[in-house]
């Protein structure tokens, strides 16, 4: 646009603020409520911290994609977001009016996290009211478009993020993620009694960290045990996905911002069969 004094000032990009008490319930509507445009959501959890949720959460999203799904990810995990390293994206999302949010596509999926609005090693140091204000902000805010599955990678533990998702958003159901070892086992117990009471159905266990070969000599150990996450599965009388090995390709993989899931080998196609399980039982 021109003016009689040259061109004019281009208008600055409308601010975009994360974070707020959440909005109240509109009148005349209930929770949970669906989200337009996604078929379903799958709240990936776990009770504890370190049994690689957000790499399964990553990697899953991935291994849909590839198996032909629309596939979006948003990391939930608020104090803690960890997907835009391991999805390689830096960029800061873009809004046209303030409010709505576009998301970012890596790997062939739709993605957000906070971890994008914040400077690198920015702390969150919010209390409850923030948190699922931000958490109502990335759900309902981005333009996820059409999505046939929505991951949503989710915070250990039991705390204000998995109320407020499971009260507030229509879950297709929760995935939980644990190593085979008692502890492990004892906290992840507790997320699926916490879905329980939320009324949150749980599809499936996923046992990550199931077993370590050896890239010397191809000798097979199971460092945090096997097959307590299966025979979890078994005692609820929920389906077992399947064993996620160990391995420092997956590290490695997640540290340079390409999902392992990205291209094949067995851990690659570890996370294929969990997926075409997923859309085979049509939970994804």
């Amino acid at each position: 646009m021109l003016t009689a004094h040259g061109p004019a000032a281009r208008a600055p990009a409308p601010s975009l603020k994360i974070g707020g008490h959440p909005t109240p319930q509109p009148p005349g509507q209930t929770w949970p409520q669906r989200v337009s445009g996604i078929d379903r959501i799958l709240a990936v959890a776990s009770g504890k911290g370190g049994v690689g949720k957000s790499t399964v959460s990553s990697n899953l999203a991935v291994a849909l994609a590839r198996q032909g799904r629309r596939v979006g990810l948003l990391d939930a995990d608020i104090y803690g977001p960890s997907q835009p390293r391991m999805m390689r994206v830096s960029q800061r999302p873009a809004s046209p009016d303030g409010k709505t949010i576009i998301p970012i596509v890596a790997h062939g999926v739709t993605m957000m996290s906070i971890g994008l609005m914040l400077k690198e090693n920015e702390a969150v140091v919010w209390r409850g009211p923030m948190l699922m204000g931000a958490l109502q902000q990335l759900i309902g805010q981005v333009a996820w478009g059409e999505l046939d599955v929505l991951i949503v990678d989710l915070p250990p533990g039991t705390g204000d993020v998995q109320l407020t998702l499971c009260q507030r958003t229509h879950l297709t159901g929760a995935l939980i993620v644990s190593t085979p070892q008692d502890v492990a086992l004892l906290d992840a117990r507790r997320a699926i009694d916490m879905f329980g009471k939320l009324k949150t159905p749980v599809l499936g266990l996923i046992e990550n960290m199931s077993t370590y070969i050896c890239p010397n000599c191809g000798h097979e150990a199971h460092i945090f045990g096997h097959g307590g996450v299966a025979e979890e599965a078994r005692r609820i009388g929920v389906p077992f996905l399947g064993e996620l090995p160990l391995s420092l390709d997956v590290r490695l993989a997640g540290d340079a911002g390409t999902p392992i899931a990205v291209g094949d080998g067995p851990v690659a196609e570890a996370y294929g069969r969990i997926a075409a399980r997923l859309v085979a039982g049509g939970m994804a």
